[in-house]
């Protein structure tokens, strides 16, 4: 079936969501629930297309799916609550009148997911359901066998007026949908594209959450059980090979903290994958290509393999790093750890305040006493 065009797909929800299709609460129920049967009865083909996109293993992709059946879950739960009226205090201002706080929806939103954690990104599609919105879904374009696979069985499940799937082949399709107006836009990835969403919003002053990613330092305090750190710090690293918001992105500690780190990040690999490891690959050969450029020059301590066919990067630790560094510069999003040497807590500190705030921040410390800035 050939896909409509993005005017005519957001046309379609306006005039769904003016109809009133997605505004009573019963209405609601109902596909929140058929969402979560979505979910329930096609776990191996949302396994099957995301190991075609992602090379996930079966296990990660459950784990995503269950979040996403939790999620639905609690908005069910709290649903009829959430949409009572509510009635707050009254200022003197208004002590003769009835005052009442009624939630309504907001119309069409748009909710653009990432390709690392694909089904997560669905959640703030049942968030936007739940609120009795009208929601155009766009899959990210870079996995192709889940947004088609989204695209075919999701109407299936769900009206498509009121909540169609639009793909996008290209970044000109997307820019195209973005010109559209939307009453909330709500997405996930990278900051630049961020960026892009943002000034698009501004035409029409939409409302937009930006859930994006960072670089999360990592902060490891001479106190810390070394050991513990390093497969924990490894383990987060080498998660779908470091395509993650969460990831931790560096490292910052003391000189001494770095030899022993990098005995036991080693351990913590053959521990993981033996004695050649094997996490997936990166996503496509654009994004492979800019994190091996990223690794010019550097001191690999640990890794550093790449195979261009497959698109993949070995876990990688590096050492001696500049905060001059290309890597140093942007979100890495891949398997590759750099370690940058402070001199102590202060340090780190001042070094993470001199940068963009990041999404997370990791500290592995047992002297709480240790961490006043």
């Amino acid at each position: 079936m050939e896909q409509k065009s993005a005017a005519e797909v957001v046309a379609t929800a306006r005039d769904a969501f003016n109809k009133g299709f997605t505004k009573n609460v019963t209405h609601r129920m109902k596909y929140l629930k058929s969402f979560k049967k979505f979910l329930d009865e096609n776990e191996d083909s949302i396994v099957q297309a995301m190991h075609e996109d992602l090379r996930k293993h079966r296990e990660e992709v459950r784990f995503e799916i269950s979040i996403a059946v939790n999620h639905l879950k609690y908005l069910m739960a709290n649903l009829k609550e959430w949409v009572e009226p509510k009635k707050p205090p009254k200022r003197w201002t208004d002590l003769l009148d009835g005052v009442y706080i009624y939630k309504d929806p907001l119309g069409v939103v748009l909710v653009m997911g990432a390709w690392n954690m694909p089904v997560l990104t669905l959640i703030p599609v049942t968030g936007a359901i739940a609120a009795g919105n009208c929601v155009v879904i766009k899959p990210s374009h870079n996995c192709p066998a889940f947004a088609n696979m989204l695209a075919n069985v999701l109407p299936t499940y769900l009206d498509s007026m009121c909540y169609p799937v639009f793909l996008t082949g290209d970044i000109h399709q997307t820019t195209i949908l973005l010109e559209q107006r939307f009453d909330y836009i709500y997405y996930t990835g990278s900051s630049s594209v961020g960026k892009i969403v943002h000034l698009a919003a501004n035409k029409y002053l939409t409302p937009t959450t930006l859930e994006m990613g960072g670089k999360n330092p990592v902060y490891i305090d001479p106190s810390a059980d070394l050991e513990l750190t390093a497969t924990r710090v490894m383990w987060g690293k080498c998660l779908n090979s470091g395509q993650a918001c969460i990831a931790p992105d560096y490292v910052l500690c003391t000189k001494s903290v770095e030899k022993e780190f990098v005995m036991h990040a080693r351990n913590a690999l053959r521990k993981f994958y033996g004695d050649d490891p094997r996490c997936c690959p990166i996503v496509n050969n654009q994004h492979f290509k800019r994190l091996q450029s990223l690794m010019n020059g550097l001191n690999i301590v640990i890794g550093g393999r790449t195979n261009s066919l497959e698109n993949y990067i070995e876990p990688t630790v590096a050492t001696e790093v500049s905060p001059d560094d290309p890597i140093m510069q942007e979100e890495i999003f891949g398997p590759i750890l750099p370690i940058v040497t402070v001199t102590c807590f202060k340090d780190a500190v001042k070094f993470i305040n001199q940068r963009e705030k990041p999404l997370a921040v990791y500290i592995f410390t047992k002297d709480s006493s240790s961490m006043t800035p």
